[in-house]
């Protein structure tokens, strides 16, 4: 089963990359996207990895790097005018690599043209979005099965109608979709403990951290952050920083934006780090961060759910909190109570390379694509 996976990055992460890499802009397209893909920002190879291990040729895509897809299409005998751009030493240290939007229809033709030179058996989109519906439909001539996950508030019913199959860590979404005519299934995100290895030894030298993004989707997460701030002796890393008004108790405690293997530091160098969900999460926990806080062997205090329990032991593996108060509470404790936070952090950890791995979940993938292949 040949498995194209299409992802965005950050736009705010590929600009700091490529500014910190310079000349990397001017490299050959494998070595590019190898490079990308060493930072292990966001799902990274984590999906294609372990597919190929499986038995299947998963390849990944990063649609909007001007500078990959640009080099792309150099080597492959194909020019757009919108990626246009002087290649020259000043051009690797200027920010437009992460204002992808000027450049989205030399890309998402660049991308369309790489999914029809594949011809895969399934095209799978990180971004329900990514391409246009009218597109998303003519690529499907050259695929078997058009895929997309999602783990954000649903684009329009237009955006969701040419995928064949659309997985979510959401579970309360799969029977939305499904209402919709659309297949669904509950899929879950988990923690690629190859991250460890890159990682090495960290010192814990945060007692209490938040790792994340801050942004209006966050709406209510954001009240809990600032009264964490106003109370505890957490630390901010990450990015919307600026976002946040003047008056903002997270501004002074901000130690700015980490990206990738920077991102998994900072929550490993942390005792303990707080999670919370995005507003569209509802009742359920899902997030990317449940298993890479511990997987990197931190405490995790997390907003309550309820299939919080079906995930992690709560008061063993993980603590759980129901209220800002509560959660000041929990944090309080265990900066208090180191061994407790130790123990479970351990814990944590332990049911994280267990039962979360991605190795476990491309086990899953694999069996619910061939089932939809049928």
């Amino acid at each position: 089963m040949k498995i194209v996976i299409v992802d965005i990055y950050y736009a705010a992460f590929l600009a700091s990359f490529y500014r910190d890499h310079l000349g990397l802009a001017n490299r050959q397209y494998g070595e590019q996207l190898k490079t990308l893909l060493h930072a292990c920002f966001g799902t990274s190879d984590f999906y294609s990895r372990h597919l190929n291990t499986l038995g299947c040729e998963a390849h990944d895509l990063i649609a909007n790097c001007v500078a990959l897809q640009r080099a792309w299409a150099l080597e492959n005998g194909t020019r757009y005018s919108e990626l246009a751009l002087e290649l020259s030493p000043k051009w690797g240290r200027l920010p437009i690599l992460g204002r992808w939007l000027a450049h989205m229809p030399g890309l998402l033709r660049i991308a369309a043209d790489q999914v029809r030179a594949m011809k895969p058996d399934v095209l799978y989109c990180q971004s329900l979005t990514l391409f246009p519906p009218g597109l998303l439909r003519e690529l499907k001539r050259h695929v078997r099965l058009v895929v997309g996950q999602i783990a954000y508030p649903m684009p329009p019913r237009g955006y969701l109608e040419p995928f064949d199959l659309i997985l979510t860590s959401f579970p309360h979404f799969v029977s939305r979709f499904r209402r919709m005519g659309i297949a669904s299934e509950y899929f879950r995100i988990g923690f690629d403990e190859r991250v460890l290895e890159k990682l090495g030894a960290v010192k814990k030298r945060v007692d209490v951290s938040f790792v994340g993004g801050i942004t209006a989707a966050h709406g209510k997460g954001t009240a809990l952050l600032e009264f964490l701030a106003r109370n505890t002796s957490i630390e901010f890393f990450g990015y919307g920083r600026d976002a946040l008004s003047r008056d903002s108790p997270i501004r002074a405690r901000h130690r700015g934006e980490v990206w990738g293997l920077d991102m998994y530091r900072a929550l490993a160098g942390s005792r303990i780090t707080v999670n919370r969900h995005i507003d569209v999460a509802e009742s359920y926990a899902n997030n990317m961060r449940l298993y890479e806080a511990t997987g990197v062997g931190a405490m995790l205090v997390t907003d309550w759910k309820e299939n919080l329990g079906d995930l992690f032991d709560i008061g063993t593996e993980v603590a759980a909190y129901r209220s800002p108060e509560e959660a000041c509470e929990l944090v309080r404790y265990y900066s208090n109570h180191p061994e407790g936070a130790t123990a479970i952090a351990h814990a944590g950890q332990a049911r994280t390379l267990r039962e979360h791995t991605y190795l476990l979940r491309m086990k899953e993938l694999v069996s619910i694509l061939r089932s939809h292949l049928k």
